[in-house]
């Protein structure tokens, strides 16, 4: 008996365009952005905006209660000025006071020795001419010595009267006023938050009264007209991405609407995000209607390559050989094993650039499960 003709499904080549792609997802943040975040514990004193607010550049947003902060740099200021005169007075020697002091002290110890010498010069003289002991000789000498003495030290005094360790303690408490200060000028500057650039208010988590703590979020602003999107791409993929690519984002709360961007940055590392190792991609999207909000996590498609008027078939009909692809054509009720050559393909589709032409039958499968040869005879199968 004749063995009867398997049973196939088919499809056909066809001619169009295909995209290969990688999907995942991602998180929107605005590209420009500005925190405001709380210098001290204190109170908001007064609140300016709401939520969804359009706001200009140099707008005062909101004011913290700042009774403390300028204390502080009242405080600040009066130890900057004392340091400030501490390192002038190192500067100079000492205050004008104390010059005034030495300069007569010094006067008086030069006239001392020099008194001193003339009279132990006389001295000398008589001693010369028997009229002097040799003891009043050496008291002259004695209280030439100790004049010299003094003078001296008035002369180093004057010269330098502060000590190396003096120097570096006033060098300190100068730069410690001079941080202080700082620190209480951009604490009392933070405490009033203007509006750096033309944006929306989009986060706004304290209330007019409410006690914030250091550091406390007050409130977010960005330009929503362009949004970054963090995409996270799995490890065998990553090898696939190149800047400029095409991405698609959606966002199940507007079904069927598309965003279109473009990649940024791609990876330059692979970290662990929950379960999976991950490449974090950065992406660029138009968002001038400002229907896509901050901070929501959205479906991300990037199209890493696109083709378009070339032949495709179903992925399902390609089969592999000793790593080469080949299908099953059908042809006059037989099947016809035909090596093909491919370019892109994605989850569904393949792109074919040899061994095949547009409208060729090609084989799925059999009906019963049975092996595909090449020779069989065939029947089609809707």
């Amino acid at each position: 008996m004749r063995q009867s003709p398997l049973r196939v499904h088919t499809t056909t080549v066809d001619r169009g365009p295909i995209r290969s792609l990688i999907s995942t997802n991602g998180k929107v943040e605005p590209i420009r952005n500005f925190e405001a975040h709380s210098p001290v514990a204190t109170t908001v004193k007064r609140l300016l905006v709401r939520e969804g607010d359009h706001v200009r550049k140099g707008q005062l947003l909101l004011q913290l209660d700042d009774a403390d902060l300028r204390s502080q740099a009242a405080r600040a200021q009066a130890q900057m000025k004392a340091a400030q005169a501490d390192q002038s007075d190192l500067n100079t020697g000492g205050t004008r006071e104390e010059l005034l002091t030495l300069d007569a002290q010094l006067i008086k110890t030069r006239s001392a020795r020099d008194a001193a010498q003339r009279n132990l010069d006389s001295f000398r003289r008589l001693q010369q001419q028997g009229a002097a002991s040799a003891g009043e000789v050496k008291q002259a000498e004695d209280a030439l010595q100790h004049a010299q003495a003094d003078t001296t030290l008035l002369e180093q005094k004057q010269k330098d009267r502060y000590s190396q360790p003096e120097v570096a303690r006033v060098v300190a408490h100068g730069a410690e006023a001079q941080a202080a200060y700082d620190a209480a000028e951009d604490a009392l500057r933070k405490s009033s938050v203007r509006a750096p650039f033309d944006g929306i208010v989009y986060a706004l988590p304290v209330k007019q009264g409410a006690y914030v703590q250091t550091g406390d979020l007050l409130l977010q602003e960005g330009d929503l007209s362009q949004m970054l999107v963090r995409t996270f791409v799995d490890e065998p993929d990553i090898g696939r991405l190149a800047t400029a690519q095409k991405i698609e984002v959606t966002w199940d709360a507007l079904p069927g609407r598309i965003w279109n961007g473009a990649v940024i940055t791609v990876p330059s590392t692979v970290k662990l995000r929950g379960s999976r190792n991950v490449g974090e991609v950065t992406c660029t999207v138009d968002n001038r209607d400002l229907r896509l909000l901050p901070n929501v996590n959205v479906g991300v498609t990037v199209v890493t390559a696109e083709h378009s008027g070339v032949l495709t078939l179903l992925r399902e009909a390609v089969r592999m050989d000793d790593t080469r692809p080949y299908v099953f054509q059908v042809a006059d009720g037989e099947l016809r094993r035909h090596i093909v050559e491919v370019s892109l393909q994605n989850l569904t589709r393949v792109e074919i650039t040899a061994g095949l032409s547009e409208h060729s039958v090609v084989a799925l499968s059999s009906v019963d499960a049975k092996p595909l040869t090449d020779g069989a005879r065939v029947k089609v199968v809707p």
